[in-house]
């Protein structure tokens, strides 16, 4: 809270009169996250090929990462400091956006046009875990829509044509 303050110009204790506590700041923050990663999902369109709606997801994936590294670094990463109730309600939702990612991959494995023996949960945590790493490397700001297809290009190019039936 201390380097919060400095970095606001503000006292410490000023905080506190804008926050309940530390738990609560944590949270807004992490809600903040999950938006706008939600955000990117909802703005696909249903009508598109599988691989296509994997390509644009990285791309809005890393969208925010790089839009918003601070909320993207904390959604990532800080979530472990959250407590009990809220806590349970950040894992849940982290595991929904996981499931919209897997859900994806399984699209694309059911319409044939991924291999037929794709692990969806596999591909998915690849994904995220490419995808959610560039926090520590990508520069605030960047474009990341030629970053994104190229993860694109190796993760969904590289588990298709392999069809086991």
């Amino acid at each position: 809270m201390g380097e919060l303050a400095a970095a606001m110009g503000v006292q410490k204790g000023s905080l506190y009169s804008l926050t309940a506590s530390k738990q609560e700041l944590l949270y807004e923050a992490l809600r903040e996250g999950a938006t706008a990663f939600h955000a990117g999902l909802d703005g696909i369109p249903e009508e598109l090929p599988a691989g296509e709606k994997i390509r644009l997801a990285l791309r809005a994936h890393l969208r925010v990462v790089a839009e918003q590294l601070d909320v993207a670094t904390v959604f990532i990463r800080e979530w472990r400091y959250l407590e009990g109730e809220r806590r349970d309600e950040f894992v849940a939702e982290r595991r929904r956006y996981e499931e919209r990612l897997r859900a994806l991959f399984r699209e694309g494995r059911d319409r044939g046009e991924l291999r037929s023996d794709l692990d969806e949960g596999a591909a998915a945590l690849l994904a995220l875990s490419a995808a959610n790493w560039a926090y520590t490397w990508l520069d605030p700001g960047r474009d990341t829509d030629e970053l994104a297809d190229r993860f694109t290009a190796i993760l969904v190019d590289g588990i298709r044509g392999y069809a086991t039936r």
